[in-house]
């Protein structure tokens, strides 16, 4: 079996951020706020800060959310290109489905 590719790799590490519902929620609300503590995130969520933080800490570590350090605060803000690989490596397994499909239904057509 080979190694998956470095696409691949980056592709299960935005499927596994975002297969939390929490850290859908953070993504988006982080994605309408433009750029957001997680002071502020925590503020309109049944979470505490440390709970928002090792959220975004897993976000960042996918590559989805990118912090800046803005005087004393942490700032988040959206990084969504490696959604593209997630897109991608979706399009190619619905292209194998495509094909694989099609020729079931050649087999099948009288």
């Amino acid at each position: 079996m080979t190694a998956p590719s470095a696409s691949s790799r980056r592709a299960a590490a935005v499927f596994d951020a975002l297969g939390d519902g929490t850290r859908r929620e953070l993504f988006a609300a982080v994605g309408a706020a433009g750029s957001v503590t997680a002071t502020e995130l925590a503020a309109d969520r049944p979470l505490s800060r440390q709970a928002v933080v090792k959220h975004l800490q897993l976000l960042a570590a996918a590559g989805l959310v990118q912090a800046e350090k803005v005087g004393r605060e942490q700032r988040y803000r959206l990084t969504p290109a490696p959604l593209d690989d997630a897109a991608a490596w979706m399009a190619s397994v619905g292209v194998a489905w495509d094909e694989r499909l099609g020729r079931l239904a050649e087999r099948h057509t009288p």
